[in-house]
This record gives C-alpha cells, sequence and structure tokens, in this order.
C-alpha cells in the first residue's frame, strides 16, 4: 500500500502561507512565490540584525563627534584621550550623554585634557 503525504504536504504550505500573511499580491497568496518570499525576508532579517549594530555604532560616533567638535576636539583624539584616562565609558553611553547631558561632555572633555 502507497503512503500519500495530502495532509503532511498541505500543512507545510498552510505554515508557510500562514508565515507570509502581510505579503503583498500573490507572494502571500500562491505556495511557490510566497516560499521564495518567506526565505528571502528571512536572509534579509539574518543579514540586517548585523548591520543594525553597525549602524548604530556610526550614530553614536557621530553625536559624540558633534558634542566634542563643538568644544574643540575631534572624536578620535577624545577617545584616545578617554582610553589614556583610563575612563571606561563606551560609545552608547558617551552618545546618550552627549544627546541628554551636554555639560557632563564640557566635564568629561575638561578631565581628559588636564
Amino acid at each position: 500500500m502507497r503512503v500519500k503525504g495530502g495532509v503532511v504536504s498541505r500543512r507545510r504550505r498552510k505554515k508557510i502561507l500562514s508565515f507570509t500573511k502581510g505579503y503583498r499580491t500573490t507572494r502571500k497568496k500562491l505556495f511557490k512565490n510566497a516560499k521564495e518570499a518567506y526565505l528571502r525576508a528571512g536572509n534579509f532579517a539574518f543579514r540586517d540584525r548585523k548591520v543594525k549594530k553597525r549602524l548604530f555604532r556610526r550614530l553614536w560616533i557621530t553625536r559624540i563627534n558633534a558634542a566634542v567638535r563643538s568644544l574643540g576636539l575631534s572624536y578620535s583624539k577624545f577617545i584616545s584621550l578617554l582610553q589614556k584616562a583610563n575612563i571606561e565609558l563606551d560609545r552608547k553611553v558617551l552618545a546618550d550623554i552627549a544627546v541628554h547631558d551636554f555639560a557632563t561632555i564640557e566635564k568629561l572633555v575638561k578631565k581628559v585634557q588636564a
């Protein structure tokens, strides 16, 4: 007696189609297009989880640079002076301070220049 895989196949296809619910046109209706779109979206999601980290680091560096340039210092010199002064603040925290508490950045610059 041969085994027919109708139930399993339908379940697999329905699962893919449920993943592609919000997609447009045939990408949500037709299994072949939906599967392709789903796999592609997964690849982009995987890649962009890595890219997101790079983009945030760039944003933090830009914010720190803007803050310390107004105080007559470049970003690279500021980071170098922080390391020499053994002040261990990461770029995320420094950027947050630069945006929300400029007086603290001024104090940090004065401290590292001394």
